[in-house]
């Protein structure tokens, strides 16, 4: 039977309203079991111990996922298969560690025989169900409960809004001790240093800046013509100025400088640039990640920012234009 495009609308609408509803419940169903959860996952973090996720049928990718995104936010995890474990896989068991169970139900017959063993290795384990009074619940030391009032699957047999409620709550697990350890995106880099995400996080200033013929520099003594001119040859929208024997940044003119500078009179052009430069103006080291001048593009509401080197000299420009092809904003 051909679907049509209103059916398939509106059957789609009603499973993501489902999930939703899983969502939103089991946010406000959160309390003191999440706060334990998330001060033993720190504990065992701070001990040099891991955290171990397992999970069998749609809730072991569920468990893949979460642990992966622990790992990417710095904290040690792993994934155990259920049914491997039984069968040599507890070699990754040490003490110390906070193993995690997934079954919605509480009563996967795989999770349940792993229970026992676990915590025979002395390691704490944290029941992560949907059924607070479970077997699994009441055999765990630690309980992480998601809220499903129904799945959004028709015939109720299909783990849809239960999976979804699951991942998020772990999602939120993570986040939560991402932002209680002030954990940063210089620290994110460190473990994505593959892909796009990763080569933007760890892109240096002198990776980015406009340097040679795109870096317009003159002598703070020249005249207000003559930096205006070497700007356009630039096609910069700003020029840094140095100082005659040092050649170390005392300012900088940007377009505006050079719109106000036109409100003094007639014979501004004549005038030392001096006159109008911004002096002392906002600069990023050249070895800085790009990240950071990101920063204080945002902080400042500033468009050009000049990079400088170990003795103050300017070596290039970042101009706020560039940075979204590099997908920076």
């Amino acid at each position: 039977m051909a679907l049509s495009t209103k059916t398939a609308i509106a059957r789609a609408r009603a499973c993501i309203r489902i999930e939703t509803a899983a969502l939103n419940a089991t946010a406000r169903g959160l309390g003191e079991g999440f706060a334990a959860t998330a001060r033993a996952v720190e504990e065992t973090r701070a001990q040099g111990g891991k955290l171990i996720f397992s999970g069998v049928g749609k809730n072991a990718p569920i468990a893949q996922k979460i642990a992966a995104t622990f790992n990417s936010t710095g904290i040690s995890s792993c994934f155990l298969d259920a049914t491997q474990a039984l069968h040599g896989d507890l070699g990754l068991v040490a003490e110390g560690d906070l193993a995690f169970l997934l079954s919605n139900s509480g009563t996967s017959e795989e999770v349940l025989r792993l229970l026992p063993i676990l915590k025979r290795f002395g390691i704490r384990v944290v029941a992560f169900t949907s059924v607070a009074d479970s077997e699994l619940a009441r055999g765990a030391d630690l309980q992480l409960i998601f809220r499903v009032p129904r799945e959004a699957c028709p015939l109720k047999l299909a783990p849809t809004a239960s999976t979804t409620a699951a991942l998020a709550l772990g999602d939120a697990l993570a986040m939560v001790l991402l932002e209680a350890r002030g954990f940063t995106r210089d620290d994110f880099a460190r473990y994505h240093p593959a892909g796009n995400l990763g080569r933007v996080l760890l892109l240096r200033v002198k990776d980015i800046m406009r340097t040679g013929e795109r870096l317009p520099v003159a002598l703070e003594t020249v005249s207000t013509q003559d930096a205006i001119l070497a700007m356009t040859k630039a096609k910069s929208g700003s020029i840094a100025l140095v100082a005659p024997r040092t050649g170390k940044l005392t300012g900088i003119l940007t377009d505006g400088d050079f719109r106000r500078s036109a409100l003094t009179g007639p014979d501004f052009l004549r005038q030392p640039v001096a006159t109008f430069m911004t002096r002392n103006p906002k600069v990023i080291a050249e070895t800085a990640l790009a990240v950071e001048a990101l920063r204080v593009f945002e902080a400042y509401k500033i468009d050009d920012l000049i990079a400088i080197n170990g003795r103050g000299q300017p070596v290039g420009l970042v101009d706020s234009q560039d940075l979204p092809k590099l997908k920076m904003m």
